[in-house]
């Protein structure tokens, strides 16, 4: 018998509006549209049921501690962005409690404690456990699996690695799982362990503060879980990340894409960096390149691990002599961004700079925290160290003029240990570090730098933080202070390591574009990187829209590999979704789609990861999530090819290291456009309105050309129908007007092709007719 059925044999202490009142049974129900909760007034049992499904995706949620359970108690609830709802708030004996609370606008249990200290002395607390919960997806374990920070893994008996944030336990069969995310950390860092129970998943929720001081008689409200049950675990991913972009008040900045000198160059120096930004303004910028950022070795200092740490101040020996703000002004100058690495949080205790400043440093047995590569770790929540970052903060955006940064380093400003490369939990001992401000968390501490150097660089500032690998707890916290993430370790131009980003991209995927841009690390188009592997991360990071950046002076390229970076920016602003997420640690199958158009369309990005082996890949629309037709008319971008595929399954070989990118559109009885020339994804980032005018056999559209870059638009031809093309043109306009020209550039079985050439940027609202 379930808990919640035995639940259903007692009698229920029940409270509206405060007022405790007895029913037939001992059962205290909270309800919306998708969840029931139900709580044993008994014993304070929890079971919550998908109603849909008829499924209790979660039993016997536990609350460690030895405490005496009192009452639940049911009321209203009213929340300032989901509205109205229910919730049940669950007493114990010693003042302690615990809220869950359904909403009508959210799809998830709000659940939240409260911890009080009812003993004569003060509470010193680095973690805690927040709750326990037998966790089931509906099927056996066995065909179960757990997604977390650290991608796919089997829920067994040997190793379960924990995740940071978010958990998700999944039927990759059905895609139905149960998705527990922690929605706040203000004060704590939130982990989710699991393991098997008798028959399903046992999940820990912790919440890890490094220091909390709870003094007798105080109280701390935890952190927000959130915790849902999804026909689609995708679905839910991606509602959770919603939800934090919705709390936290995220509004994304346009996305940039970028040149990094450190994966070729180090920092370069000033001579290189006026020739690249001289080359990129006339020759990338046009199609929506922006940022030039300078990396690690343009500062002072003295270090024996890792980075000199004297970020105010240029070394004047070094790559920049003529300084830091020259430099940002000669990228201005050329229309462009300028950008900065820098480490917010980190200084060196044994440097001459820094040797009459001991208060900035978290201490360990009274000595500065020193970690690797990081070096002292700032103490947080003393003025000092505040006023520090803010300092360098100041002197880079408004001394210097610089409007990106890359402030790396991160979790130093938590005080803890580096745990590189960090995917599934790790120890790191938070806490072992001491702050000067004993009311202050380790967590708390580290927004407190976020928010400086939020607020000190200004709105105009876009912000990278790098990076979730060096130590995965800043996930969380860092949710509302960055505009992107680098959310994975380095790579390198070679293939094992070019595939780290897809790999970490794709399982923090949801995060994308919700509450920041993901930044997998640079692409690769150096004539060292075989031409497919450089098309294949290429195309990876385009198709997905992730945070595109590079790392080669221009000048040294090829014309057909600098044509790679023409096609792959700007980024798009659209959500794509990866297919195979519970099937492949890596997945191999993504879907973009633009439902911005008269009628949705498709773009399907195929990938082989494994240098060596081909692989065969099949999977029917339906799972793709294409609607179903008789015949599907495709392009595929890199063998420039017009396609048709019928039946219900997507079927292809592909090669080692290599990609497909397909333009996909069920075939009609009228022609429609299937492709473009201009971008990697066939029309996404240019093709801004497509309709068919049936009155007059007209298909309509506006795209975004570049200046000088020859734009083909390919148009598949209708079933059915036997139509011959008899005009292209300017609606409204002459055929040409010097700076404008058509011509048609192709023809064959399945398609069009039409050529649209412009000698300046503009956007070009064309017809092609047809009898």
């Amino acid at each position: 018998m379930s808990i919640l059925a035995r639940a259903m044999c007692s009698v229920a202490i029940i409270a509206t509006g405060g007022t405790v009142a007895r029913t037939s049974a001992e059962l205290v129900t909270i309800e919306n549209t998708a969840i029931q909760v139900a709580v044993d007034g008994s014993s304070g049992a929890v079971t919550m049921r998908d109603r849909a499904a008829d499924l209790a995706f979660v039993e016997g949620m536990e609350w460690p501690g030895n405490r005496q359970f009192a009452s639940a108690v049911r009321d209203k609830a009213q929340h300032r962005l989901w509205g109205g709802g229910e919730g049940v708030t669950l007493n114990w004996g010693d003042g302690s409690q615990a809220t869950l609370t359904v909403y009508g606008s959210l799809p998830f249990v709000v659940v939240q404690d409260r911890l009080v200290n009812g003993t004569p002395q003060d509470l010193h607390i680095k973690r805690r456990e927040f709750a326990q919960f037998n966790v089931s997806a509906g099927k056996p374990l066995e065909e179960c699996r757990a997604f977390g920070t650290f991608g796919l893994a089997r829920i067994d008996h040997r190793r379960n690695p924990g995740s940071y944030n978010h958990l998700a336990i999944v039927d990759p069969t059905s895609r139905n799982g149960v998705v527990l995310a922690w929605l706040t950390h203000e004060r704590a860092s939130g982990v989710l362990l699991y393991g098997r129970g008798e028959d399903d998943a046992r999940v820990t929720a912790r919440q890890d503060y490094g220091q909390l001081r709870l003094p007798s008689g105080g109280a701390e409200n935890s952190e927000l879980l959130l915790v849902g049950f999804f026909s689609d675990a995708r679905l839910g991913l991606e509602a959770y990340a919603d939800a934090a972009g919705e709390y936290y008040d995220i509004e994304l900045p346009p996305q940039p894409s970028v040149y990094c000198t450190w994966y070729h160059a180090g920092a370069s120096d000033e001579q290189q960096i006026r020739r690249q930004a001289d080359f990129a303004a006339q020759h990338l910028k046009p199609f929506g390149f922006g940022v030039i950022q300078i990396d690690d070795k343009w500062q002072d200092g003295v270090s024996r691990d890792g980075p000199k740490r004297i970020f105010t101040r240029h070394r004047a020996d070094g790559p920049y002599p003529s300084g830091m703000k020259a430099t940002a002004d000669t990228i201005k100058s050329r229309g462009l961004t300028p950008g900065l690495w820098y480490m917010p949080y980190a200084a060196t205790s044994y440097d001459p700079y820094y040797a009459d400043k001991p208060q900035l440093f978290a201490t360990k047995d009274g000595k500065p925290f020193e970690v690797r590569w990081g070096g002292t770790c700032l103490d947080l929540s003393h003025p000092d160290a505040q006023e520090l970052v803010r300092e360098r903060t100041r002197t880079i955006c408004d001394d210097w003029g610089y409007k990106y940064l890359k402030t790396d380093g991160m979790w130093t400003g938590m005080a803890t240990a580096i745990a590189y490369v960090n995917e599934g939990y790790k120890e790191d001992n938070l806490g072992e570090a001491t702050l000067s401000d004993p009311d202050m968390t380790h967590v708390e501490a580290y927004r407190k730098g976020l928010r400086i150097v939020r607020e000190t660089a200004g709105d105009d500032v876009f912000i990278l933080g790098c990076n979730l690998a060096q130590n995965m707890r800043i996930l969380g916290p860092s949710i509302g202070f960055v505009d992107a993430m680098r959310i994975g370790p380095d790579n390198k131009a070679d293939w094992s390591q070019m595939t780290r980003g897809p790999k970490s991209g794709s399982n923090l995927y949801f995060l994308h574009g919700r509450v920041w841009y993901n930044d997998p690390d640079p692409v690769y188009v150096r004539p060292s990187v075989p031409m497919h592997q450089a098309q294949a991360l290429l195309s990876w990071v385009t198709l997905t829209g992730q945070l595109h950046a590079h790392s080669f002076y221009y000048a040294d390229l090829p014309p057909e590999r600098f044509d790679l970076l023409k096609r792959a920016i700007p980024s798009h602003d659209l959500l794509p979704r990866p297919v195979d997420l519970f099937d492949e640690r890596t997945p191999r199958m993504w879907l973009l789609e633009d439902k911005r158009r008269e009628a949705p369309f498709y773009v399907v990005g195929l990938f082989n990861w494994d240098e060596d082996e081909p692989v065969h890949l099949e999977e029917t629309f339906a799972r793709i999530g294409v609607p179903k037709a008789e015949r599907y008319v495709t392009f595929d971008y890199w063998d420039n090819k017009f396609g048709m595929m019928e039946g219900e399954s997507l079927t292809m070989t592909l090669e080692p290291a290599s990609c497909r990118i397909l333009a996909l559109r069920p075939l009609t009885d009228r022609p429609q456009l299937i492709s473009t020339s201009r971008h990697i994804t066939q029309g996404v980032v240019d093709v801004l309105e497509e309709s068919w005018d049936a009155g007059h056999n007209r298909l309509l559209g506006v795209s975004r050309v570049v200046a000088n870059d020859p734009y083909e638009l390919r148009i598949a031809k209708p079933a059915g129908r036997n139509l011959r093309l008899t005009g292209i043109g300017v609606v409204g306009g002459n055929f040409s007007d010097g700076e404008l020209s058509f011509e048609e550039a192709g023809d064959d079985a399945l398609g069009w092709r039409l050529r649209i050439d412009s000698s300046t940027n503009r956007d070009v609202q064309w017809a092609v007719s047809f009898e």
